[in-house]
């Protein structure tokens, strides 16, 4: 491509993942990789692509994310979760843009859209969500935020077409797995802050407002019993979150 452009991906125990990932990027003029201490074969997969493997001691997702962005050789980021796969459509979309002399933009949204449980959404909030996934450097980066990073941009951006997949889970046992991961992050994020949270009725009564959103008016109950489940799983999210932030403020 007439403009080069970094693949930045950070990892943790993505075996079953990271290979589909790599082979959707391979395109690539370089694949840089910061891992946290894999015990199973992520390193081994990761340097049959030849890929730039780094490790850093995993302190938050946007932290990670911005050391694996200043390790690259080139201005030009496309950054993707090892479990994301850069579609055909969406590779050859990019390569047409990376291919002119002049790029008239500094980033570009991507639509990512979810495979949970085997299933493709095709209904709901996550079957087409724009993440901003490339950018320049020199004007952006990801922010600093321990869960639920994103890319601060300055400058002009565009929404792509092509569809950037998204693996998320494969069984429940690995959600429940990362849910408690996640949710303890958030939790922990909002004491520091100093946020109070919710009192104890809110939470309990958030809950059935939080499935009906996310059930009915995100359509996701066209998403077969693995939509259910989603709708079901992502309203516990806000509820455990805040009962976890209600936990660190009454220990003793």
């Amino acid at each position: 491509m007439t403009n080069k452009i970094s693949c930045v991906i950070i990892t943790f125990n993505e075996e079953e993942n990271i290979r589909r990932a790599l082979n959707s990027v391979k395109w690539c003029d370089e694949i840089v990789v910061v891992d946290s201490g894999s015990t199973d074969k992520t390193i081994e997969i990761c340097e049959e692509y030849n890929c730039r493997i780094y490790n850093k001691e995993f302190n938050g997702y946007g932290e990670q994310k911005r050391y694996a962005v200043s390790l690259a050789d080139n201005d030009w980021i496309l950054s993707i979760d090892a479990d994301e796969v850069v579609s055909e459509e969406l590779c050859d979309e990019i390569k047409n843009i990376f291919n002119d002399d002049e790029i008239k933009f500094n980033g570009f949204f991507l639509p990512r859209s979810l495979i949970f449980l085997g299933r493709y959404f095709k209904y709901g909030r996550e079957s087409k969500e724009y993440y901003l996934r490339i950018f320049d450097k020199n004007c952006g980066n990801f922010s600093t935020d321990k869960v639920h990073e994103k890319v601060k941009l300055n400058g002009n951006t565009q929404k792509l077409n092509g569809t950037l997949h998204h693996y998320s889970y494969t069984n429940i046992e690995q959600y429940f797995n990362k849910f408690n991961s996640y949710t303890s992050n958030a939790a922990q994020v909002l004491f520091d802050e100093g946020n109070k949270g919710r009192n104890v009725v809110s939470i309990v009564l958030g809950f059935p407002v939080y499935f009906f959103k996310n059930y009915f008016i995100y359509r996701n109950f066209l998403n077969g019993i693995q939509g259910f489940l989603w709708a079901l799983f992502s309203s516990l999210y806000p509820v455990i979150k805040y009962f976890k932030l209600w936990a660190l403020w009454n220990k003793k």
